[in-house]
């Protein structure tokens, strides 16, 4: 998709959700509350607060496969290997009444394997043009989900451990990164298939996480033998 795609609505940052929801008299004042007060605030901010918009990068190809797994190459049916990771997207729509889910939006995702190659590109470090593993999109639900099972991606020089994601909605897009924690990352990157050679840029040190980055952290939890995560997002339509 070309870079001139419209955006969808509006990037809102703390003070401006609370006063799209009518609570702009708490923002910023948060240093004078004493905790019961703090702790009201808190519980009055919607748990899908906009999130910044990342760059698309250089390894977004427009396949479109509608699928929830996206590990395997649709033509050889090659599953890549790596640690499972299941991913659940909730998006919706924040308005002046609150946090509603938003039905019909399409979720797409990309992310390098285990040894930091994307699918379907030619670069520096390797030919992938017409394979497509590690990509897919869903639509989300009544609920305003959209769920992927795939692996925690490896690294690749110069940028830290991430995931891609585009949400589409009435010919509009939202693009940002999903970023993972840096401890976690350094136990799995210890193990087959994983290991490789280099310096891995971590996530203080990557220039697209500290745009908000710790903004987009996912929160992972064991699942078997691999991890989930559940990432809230609004959009201001």
């Amino acid at each position: 998709m070309d870079n001139d795609d419209k955006p969808i609505g509006t990037i809102l940052n703390r003070r401006k959700v609370l006063a799209a929801l009518g609570l702009g008299g708490l923002a910023g004042v948060g240093g004078l509350m004493n905790g019961q007060r703090a702790a009201a605030q808190n519980n009055a901010l919607p748990s899908c607060i906009v999130r910044p918009a990342l760059t698309e990068g250089p390894y977004f190809v427009d396949v479109q496969l509608n699928r929830s797994d996206i590990r395997s190459d649709p033509t050889t049916g090659v599953v890549k290997p790596g640690v499972p990771l299941s991913l659940r997207f909730v998006v919706s729509r924040v308005s002046a009444s609150g946090c509603t889910p938003l039905p019909g939006a399409m979720v797409d995702i990309w992310q390098c394997d285990a040894q930091g190659l994307y699918s379907g590109v030619q670069d520096r470090f390797a030919d992938t043009r017409g394979q497509k593993w590690l990509r897919g999109y869903q639509i989300t639900d009544a609920q305003g989900v959209a769920q992927f099972t795939t692996i925690y991606p490896g690294w690749y020089p110069g940028r830290t451990v991430h995931i891609h994601f585009k949400i589409r909605y009435q010919n509009r897009d939202f693009t940002s990164q999903l970023f993972f924690d840096d401890a976690l990352s350094d136990r799995i990157f210890a193990n087959p298939p994983y290991v490789k050679t280099g310096t891995r840029t971590r996530n203080a040190n990557d220039s697209i996480y500290r745009n908000g980055g710790s903004q987009l952290l996912l929160n992972l939890t064991q699942s078997g033998q691999g991890y989930a995560a559940t990432f809230d997002i609004g959009l201001n339509l």
